[in-house]
């Protein structure tokens, strides 16, 4: 399963810790990581997932492939800015926030949207998302989810 992870461009250790082991959970449970291909969550998840073998796809803002961050193993170059959120999300079969603001808060509701099922670890709380504690629950909750639908 392909899932998207969203969230803040700039964050602190301790939210780069958690989304580097969500991406790991992802990456060991045979999982394809969507994410904007940037820094922060976007880097994090990356590095993680990558440290554990597993794929990850940087859907970029930008026309230049070359700014994906280093653990990003297919950069999609847009050159869209925000407008490329609805790829995020759309390529993804569930999404999960971390952290994140009013970006991250566009692409919870653009994969609400979508019918995707959100899990949140420490974001926005909204109708629609379930709130995780930990990245190994976040990633149980959204493989549940997807085979239901």
């Amino acid at each position: 399963m392909r899932v998207s992870v969203i969230g803040g461009s700039s964050i602190d250790g301790e939210t780069a810790a958690v989304a580097e082991a969500l991406g790991e959970r992802l990456a060991e449970r045979g999982h394809v990581v969507v994410c904007g291909g940037l820094g922060g969550v976007m880097e994090a998840v990356c590095r993680g997932a990558r440290a554990a073998g597993g794929e990850t796809i940087g859907v970029l803002p930008t026309d230049d492939r070359g700014d994906a961050n280093p653990h990003v193993t297919t950069p999609i170059a847009t050159g869209m800015g925000h407008a490329r959120n609805a790829l995020v999300v759309m390529n993804g079969d569930a999404a999960i926030a971390v952290d994140g603001g009013p970006g991250t808060l566009s692409e919870v509701g653009l994969a609400l949207a979508q019918g995707r099922p959100v899990a949140g670890l420490d974001t926005h709380g909204v109708d629609g998302v379930e709130a995780a504690e930990s990245p190994a629950e976040a990633v149980a909750y959204v493989e549940r989810a997807a085979r239901s639908r």
